[in-house]
């Protein structure tokens, strides 16, 4: 049913919040530091987090959104941690107990062979010594990230942490780039686990244990990002959309402001001290996944000399190098774990077998630069500042969108690019033994794909190529190493070039029209086809009957989406179940499925499938002539990082559907569909768009909310908002920001 409201049904799911923590509107005053929590830290210790909370001050906003004020960098950071940790400890937490490769500990040991994939990289002796040879200023960022952290714990002794009862500042560093799946998570689990499980050492002839390419993704991890120059607009200042497609909840929006020039607003990965996609009053940045080739593969040939493996090389052999890590876990009686003997040739770790020989992997490892670009670019002021930023070269799992106050647009595909010989498929495993192989060096910024003003006057990514998206003004793909980008087209870069290619007199809100279009690309060419497929088919064909009022149905849509649309619904699940028929085909062929999905199918596989949707339909709600906002919903009923859902409880209707079908504005869902309605749970998840005129003005929403604690009013205060697409007003200065005060306090208060 449709409801004005969320918040209401937040108390009828009371039982099932598990995870909830304490938040700063509901939490119980802390009189005095509790005997135990201020026992895990030294009178000097506890002396300066109190200092530093005394010169910070957090402004709560009607929205629940913090605005953290320092009189130092390090101050806001302080702040901004112990924010994020108010807004939601859980997530804090599990975000750095996986990026220290100690899941199973929390977990059991099912999360092994996810801790190894960690600690092939991450080593906290190594992560200690890089803390100590950080820049000054970088060292006062992860002290006072740490520092933030533990105040938390200490001012709020009835949080139980799963497994971290104190935050290091080194601990930064193993968590430095906040995309939603960073290049760790390449690595095959299963193959992984193949190698390394056996209780002997592995053997050179394992069979290939990792099955090599993209296949479908449920739901798309990307995002959107757009770039308009003043000349399109309707006050003659750039406009930027940042339109991140994350799992919900995986990012707040914050606000960070120091006596330093820093004065940064945006969306934080949970447990970061930078703002990752945001703008400050001169520029903004907005990031999208899929930039070039950044990862290679390396078969190593692998014998055994005098009891220990060597690889060969060149003309000779070097040794591999044997590593010893505990994988800790958790049981039902306490505490175990196993041991693996990791093995490392100078490419990078192995993890796996193929074809007879060892495969290591070769990735950017570089955590303090990375660091360093992260927090740099949020305190740049202009176009020369952020280009010097970005001259680190340690984003290696982005584009980045860029607007400023000046007036200029820009776009970057990738950051970090190795230098390689073009002669080689580096798409594929290449020969670890040629030395020809060997990455040489990194593409300098001026020599990868970017795009810097350009004539046609706006900039579009979608995670597809960099090929289209600028007009007259795109790239020659041909120029360039066929490494520096991997991606092909998709319907949302369809989309996208078309609402802005003749977009003029934009404005913020015109913009967000622009974000959310409704037209779906991807069923341009299946329209037409399914309607020929039936008007071929001869009367005497079941289908013929069975399939006239569908076919008459979506002959006549206008291939938009809308909370009253059948035909909406129709489409989605015949393309579905299309989708789930030729996946496996089309991982074999090396397609995308949707491209698959428009051109390889036959007729009658196009009628069976529309056939199997309208009675999928029929089945789960009665009718196949259901409106699409009676089956895709908005739902949060828990603060649990696993989301699960409940056709009987309440929920919203959502006109926007999954990227895969071209909407710009994503709303698709990953989780394990126990439930007969659609619950989204990735894509859309904070979305801003930003004005640079003289004073900057932006525009924001979350999925749900600010906390995620079901008891706050801000765990779902932006549902009802979000789910129609509408957008707030960001309070970005300080002058609006008291107009709109919630609460006023230093942290620990």
């Amino acid at each position: 049913m449709t409801m004005p409201r969320l918040t209401p049904f937040v108390a009828a799911c009371a039982a099932l919040c598990v995870l909830a923590q304490p938040v700063h509107a509901q939490a119980a005053a802390q009189p005095a530091v509790a005997a135990t929590a201020r026992a895990a830290f030294a009178s000097a210790d506890l002396a300066r987090m109190r200092a530093t909370a005394r010169r910070v001050t957090i402004l709560r906003d009607t929205w629940g959104i913090p605005h953290v004020f320092g009189k130092t960098d390090a101050d806001a950071v302080f702040g901004m941690l112990f924010a994020q940790a108010e807004d939601d400890f859980n997530r804090v937490e599990l975000n750095y107990i996986n990026a220290l490769g100690r899941l199973a500990e929390v977990e059991g040991e099912t999360a092994i062979w996810r801790d190894l994939r960690m600690k092939l990289y991450i080593d906290p002796v190594e992560l200690k010594a890089k803390y100590a040879t950080s820049p000054a200023w970088l060292k006062a960022l992860m002290d006072a990230y740490a520092d933030g952290l533990n105040w938390y714990l200490v001012t709020h002794p009835r949080v139980k942490p799963k497994l971290i009862t104190r935050f290091e500042p080194w601990m930064a560093l193993a968590f430095s780039e906040g995309s939603i799946g960073g290049d760790i998570e390449t690595i095959n689990l299963n193959g992984l686990e193949d190698f390394y499980g056996k209780p002997a050492a592995p053997s050179v002839a394992l069979a290939d244990a990792n099955e090599s390419g993209q296949g479908f993704d449920p739901e798309p991890r990307g995002s959107n990002g757009f770039a308009i120059a003043p000349r399109r607009t309707a006050d003659g200042h750039a406009l930027l959309m940042i339109n991140p497609h994350t799992s919900f909840y995986f990012r707040p929006e914050i606000h960070m402001v120091s006596d330093e020039g820093l004065n940064a607003y945006g969306a934080v990965t949970w447990g970061q001290f930078f703002v990752y996609q945001g703008f400050n009053d001169r520029i903004g940045w907005m990031h999208t996944s899929g930039g070039g080739d950044v990862i290679d593969e390396y078969l190593e040939t692998v014998s055994s000399l005098d009891g220990r493996w060597v690889y060969r090389y060149g003309d000779g052999e070097r040794a591999v190098r044997a590593k010893t890590i505990t994988l800790p876990y958790r049981t039902d009686q306490g505490m175990a774990s196993r041991t693996v003997t990791a093995y490392f040739t100078h490419h990078g770790p192995v993890i796996r077998a193929q074809d007879g020989k060892w495969v290591a992997v070769r990735m950017m490892d570089d955590p303090m630069h990375a660091l360093m670009q992260s927090y740099g670019r949020t305190k740049a002021r202009d176009y020369a500042a952020f280009y010097k930023v970005m001259q680190l070269r340690t984003n290696s799992s982005n584009n980045t969108v860029y607007a400023d106050a000046d007036g200029n647009i820009a776009y970057f595909h990738g950051n970090f690019i190795p230098r390689r010989d073009p002669r080689f498929d580096w798409t594929k495993p290449v020969d670890g033994s040629d030395p020809a192989t060997e990455w040489q060096g990194l593409h300098d910024v001026a020599e990868t794909i970017t795009v810097f003003n350009p004539k046609s006057g706006y900039i579009s990514n979608t995670n597809n190529w960099p090929c289209t998206g600028f007009g007259a003004s795109s790239p020659d793909c041909v120029k360039y190493p066929a490494y520096m980008w991997s991606l092909p087209q998709n319907p949302r870069g369809i989309h996208a070039e078309r609402v802005l290619h003749d977009a003029h007199d934009l404005t913020l809100d015109g913009l967000i029209a622009k974000a959310y279009d409704s037209y779906l690309t991807a069923f341009e060419p299946l329209m037409p086809a399914v309607a020929n497929d039936w008007d071929a088919l001869p009367d005497a064909d079941p289908l013929k009957a069975r399939l006239a009022a569908q076919v008459a149905l979506l002959r006549g849509w206008d291939l938009r989406f809308s909370t009253t649309s059948v035909p909406t619904s129709l489409a989605v699940y015949w393309a579905q179940d299309m989708v789930k028929q030729s996946s496996a085909r089309a991982k074999a062929d090396h397609i995308p499925v949707i491209d698959f999905v428009q051109t390889r199918l036959t007729p009658r596989e196009r009628l069976d499938a529309l056939a199997r949707a309208s009675d999928k339909l029929q089945a789960d709600f009665g009718d196949w002539k259901t409106p699409w906002g009676e089956i895709n919903r908005f739902q949060r009923l828990s603060g649990a990082v696993d989301q699960r859902y409940d056709d009987g409880k309440p929920s919203l209707p959502v006109g926007f559907t999954s990227a895969n079908w071209g909407s710009l504005a994503s709303f698709g869902m990953t989780a394990p569909q126990t439930t007969k309605r659609i619950y989204g749970d990735r894509g859309n998840s904070f979305v801003a768009a930003v004005e640079f005129g003289p004073r900057v003005r932006a525009k924001s929403i979350l999925a749900g909310g600010e906390s995620g604690d079901p008891a706050s009013p801000h765990f779902t205060d932006q549902a009802a908002m979000y789910s129609r697409g509408e957008f707030k007003d960001v309070l970005y200065y300080r002058a609006d920001i008291d107009k709109h005060l919630e609460r006023k306090y230093h942290p620990g208060d």
